[in-house]
C-alpha cells in the first residue's frame, strides 16, 4: 500500500532509535524535535542527507510557557513534502522523540498531501510503518485545513485509530488514562 502513496521508502522512529538506520541508505530526514532539545548526535554518522528540521512539543491544545504545533510548523512540512515530490529521494527518515506521534502524524500528513482520496490509506499504512502510532491530532487538524481536505484527513485518522483499536483493544484504556479519551474514534 506504501508504494501505491510515495515512490520511495518510509522509515519512522523515535531519537532512541536512529542509531538502527544509519546504514538504511537515508537520503531524507525530517526530525521533529522539542523547543529546547539538542540535534541528536546519531546524525554525525549518517551518509549526507538533506535534512528538514521542525521544532514544537508534542500537544494537541495550547499550553503556556510550550510550543503546539502551528500553521507555520505544518505550511514547513508541506513545503518539505512539496519539495520531496519534486527531489530524488529515495529513503524518507521521519523522526520525532518516541517516534509515537508527531513523527507518525508528519509521515500519514506526507503521504496523503499528494494523495487527494486516499487520506485513510495514508494512515492506515502506519498499521505497517509503526504498529504502536497514535499520531497527533493537533497536526492532522491543521493539515486538513491548510490542504483544504474538508475533513478527510481527519477522519482517516479516525479510520486508523479504528482499526488499531480493533487490533490491540487494549490500548483505549492507556489512552483513556493520559486523559486523551476525547481522542477515541466513537
Amino acid at each position: 500500500m506504501i508504494r501505491t502513496l510515495v515512490r520511495y521508502d518510509i522509515t519512522i522512529c523515535g531519537i532512541d532509535e536512529l542509531g538502527l538506520h544509519c546504514e538504511a541508505g537515508v537520503s531524507d530526514v525530517l526530525s521533529i524535535i522539542d523547543p529546547l532539545a539538542s540535534d541528536p548526535i546519531a546524525f554525525d554518522v549518517y551518509q549526507p542527507h538533506r535534512r528538514e528540521i521542525l521544532r514544537f512539543d508534542d500537544l494537541i491544545f495550547e499550553v503556556p510557557g510550550l510550543i503546539a504545533p502551528q500553521d507555520a510548523h505544518l505550511e514547513r512540512l508541506l513545503a518539505f513534502g512539496a519539495a520531496l515530490e519534486a527531489s530524488n529521494v529515495a529513503h524518507l527518515l521521519v523522526h520525532c522523540h518516541a517516534g509515537v506521534s508527531r513523527s507518525t502524524a508528519a509521515a500519514a500528513i506526507l503521504m496523503a498531501q499528494h494523495n487527494p482520496g486516499r487520506e485513510a490509506d495514508a494512515f492506515l499504512a502506519l498499521l505497517d510503518l509503526r504498529p504502536q502510532a497514535w499520531p497527533n491530532t493537533r497536526m492532522v487538524e491543521i493539515a486538513d485545513r491548510l490542504l483544504a481536505r474538508q475533513g478527510a484527513l481527519c477522519e482517516g485518522l479516525a479510520d486508523y485509530r479504528r482499526a488499531l483499536l480493533k487490533l490491540r483493544p487494549h490500548l483505549a484504556e492507556m489512552i483513556m488514562s493520559v486523559g486523551r479519551g476525547h481522542e477515541l474514534p466513537s
